[in-house]
């Protein structure tokens, strides 16, 4: 039993390792030190948010290389303005931080602000081969988007596979944070019937309130939060009590991933053919409070007890 749990234990920090973060430019100017808080190499991805000036995305990217981390910038497809836009972009990353690597997802933009519609069009420009990017994230949705249907969720999946047999560029799939491990295996392994074949970098919500959760849940489509919640009773009676008179002497219900994280890795030891290699940790509920648990993690403060894992 004892071996069981320590192969268990020696899963999950070998699937931790590696884990990326993110910031906004914004969250990243409220920072004085980034060293203070994450340690040196750590992956950060940098959002370009609609409506935010791609500059500041670029500015955070150069300050994170600058400073010993490996900055990945996002490039929002329906965000950019034109594909000369684009390109002094990509030629500024490339100059001021020497980027390889980028996350291209489409935007959550109603009407587009230039000419691509879709991130396989901005792929399709030829640029991030032309400024030498070696990896492209491109985005999977495990429970489905409310900015596209399945159907069409399933052909863009399609499209990126067949267009990492034209690019220099190693592309792989980045989820959108979810709740639970079975959607997510069934997705990929819907996906891989299809003949997907670009490994898979999971997102999971990083420690927060629920409160906190269900707002950028509902950003992304209600049911992986309606269903979360209707596994945890107490907390929803927290929730409809937190704008009452009571509600300043109830704690706000919070969560982490861990049991998340140990249903993965257990998902991970019984299919070898499965594409999921990576964890992305969004910290929606800060960033330094999300970091320390994971590092936590990685440096083996955990233990494993009734299919779950305690921080120590």
């Amino acid at each position: 039993m004892l071996d069981k749990i320590s192969k268990q234990e020696k899963n999950i920090k070998e699937f931790m390792r590696g884990t990326s973060v993110e910031v906004t430019p914004g969250g990243a100017r409220a920072i004085e030190d980034f060293s203070e808080i994450l340690r040196p190499g750590t992956v950060v991805y940098v959002t370009f948010l609609p409506g935010s000036d791609f500059n500041a995305t670029v500015e955070t990217v150069s300050r994170l290389k600058r400073e010993g981390f490996y900055p990945i910038p996002h490039f929002a497809a329906r965000s950019i303005e034109s594909e000369k836009i684009l390109e002094e972009g990509l030629e500024r990353l490339k100059e001021e931080a020497d980027t390889t690597e980028a996350l291209l997802i489409g935007g959550g933009v109603d009407n587009p602000l230039g000419p691509f519609s879709a991130s396989i069009e901005v792929l399709r420009t030829g640029l991030f081969d032309k400024y030498g990017f070696k990896k492209i994230g491109v985005a999977g949705h495990p429970e489905g988007s409310p900015d596209i249907t399945p159907q069409e969720c399933a052909q863009a999946i399609q499209e990126k596979n067949d267009f990492s047999c034209h690019t220099d560029a190693d592309l792989y799939l980045a989820t959108q944070f979810l709740f639970e491990a079975e959607p997510l295996f069934k997705w990929e392994k819907a996906i891989r019937s299809q003949g997907n074949k670009l490994p898979i970098h999971v997102g999971i919500p990083g420690l927060a309130t629920i409160p906190t959760l269900m707002r950028h849940a509902s950003q992304c489509g209600v049911g992986p939060s309606v269903r979360f919640l209707k596994k945890n009773p107490i907390d929803l009676l927290k929730m409809s009590l937190s704008n009452t008179p009571l509600g300043k002497f109830i704690n706000a219900p919070s969560s982490n991933p861990s049991k998340l994280i140990f249903d993965i890795v257990s998902g991970l030891t019984v299919d070898s053919d499965c594409l999921i290699n990576k964890c992305h940790l969004y910290p929606l509920g800060g960033l330094k409070k999300s970091i320390d648990w994971l590092y936590q993690i990685q440096d083996g403060n955990f233990s494993v007890a009734n299919g779950d894992f305690i921080v120590h």
